[in-house]
């Protein structure tokens, strides 16, 4: 046990440069922004987030602490929380404010999600997320407004813990691995048709154009889902290769061909194509772009020289 705890002591006590975390942050606020600017310029904020007795579509949740501290979800209390999302995004974006702009971003967003419309998706909890850990992270360090002032420079050398990037890895393979578990159908499994896919493009639900013309294309749609749900299942292999990277000193035939050949960068790009496709293909709100915002910590920051 003792053993045990070292070890854990020691990988919390890492330390390397802010980049990719201040990416992330920055990558955050402008999903928050497009999230919100997209749903103001569909002119849905009051469908959405209004409740059903003052105008809106459905009942909706003051389950949220701020949220029922406003009062009803009325127009007035839906514009209050959207400009303040607005205003907040832009903070955290600019790195204003540190872990308190994050935190305030964080209750914003999750009073307006919180709302339990039809319209919310996973992507929400996604953001909501990413912002927790931000609240324990210093992403400001570098790239910032914040580092600016504290610095007189809009970068820096100053070290922070890693363990709030390793958690973000964690939560993207976590997220892709359950995934990829729960699809267990004919449709996207090894054992069935691999149809999945095929399915997708003729809903009109979902698509931004006809794709009726996919039809002709069967044998490439089942490829696409074959690789997609291969992709997902095999996500918590990254984790393994980041434990045989940190343990590399202890030799062993399966760490040698681990540490070799990088797994982790063939998935990284097999995930950007999925999401890029899917952005350019599908509409499925700010998920790719949220998604895409958690790779940018798989990049490991150079250390200073």
């Amino acid at each position: 046990m003792r053993r045990l705890w070292s070890a854990w002591v020691r990988l919390l006590s890492i330390r390397e440069l802010g980049t990719s975390l201040a990416w992330f942050r920055i990558a955050v606020g402008v999903v928050i922004l497009y999230a919100l600017l997209s749903v103001i310029v569909a002119d849905l904020v009051e469908v959405m987030w209004v409740d059903v007795e003052h105008g809106g579509m459905q009942p909706l949740s003051t389950s949220h602490w701020l949220a029922a501290l406003l009062g009803e979800r009325t127009p007035t209390v839906a514009w209050t929380l959207v400009g303040s999302g607005l205003a907040l995004g832009v903070l955290l974006a600019l790195g204003i404010g540190g872990r308190v702009t994050v935190f305030a971003m964080l209750q914003v967003y999750y009073a307006i999600t919180s709302a339990k419309s039809v319209f919310a998706g996973g992507y929400d909890t996604m953001v909501t997320n990413a912002l927790w850990i931000l609240v324990f992270a210093d992403s400001t360090a570098t790239w910032s407004v914040d580092c600016r002032r504290r610095t007189g420079a809009w970068t820096s050398d100053r070290l922070v813990p890693a363990w709030p990037r390793y958690l973000i890895i964690l939560q993207l393979v976590t997220i892709y691995g359950n995934t990829g578990i729960f699809k267990l159908s004919p449709v996207w499994t090894p054992g069935g048709d691999l149809s999945a896919l095929y399915w997708v493009f003729q809903e009109p639900t979902w698509r931004r154009f006809d794709m009726v013309w996919t039809a002709d294309w069967f044998w490439l749609t089942q490829l696409a889902t074959s690789v997609t749900w291969w992709w997902e299942v095999s996500a918590p292999l990254v984790l393994l290769v980041y434990y045989f990277r940190y343990t590399a000193d202890r030799g062993g035939r399966l760490r040698r061909v681990f540490n070799r050949f990088d797994l982790r960068k063939p998935w990284a790009l097999i995930g950007i194509g999925l999401h890029l496709g899917i952005l350019v293909l599908l509409n499925v709100g700010p998920f790719s772009p949220i998604s895409l915002a958690y790779y940018l910590c798989l990049v490991t920051p150079r250390p200073p020289p």
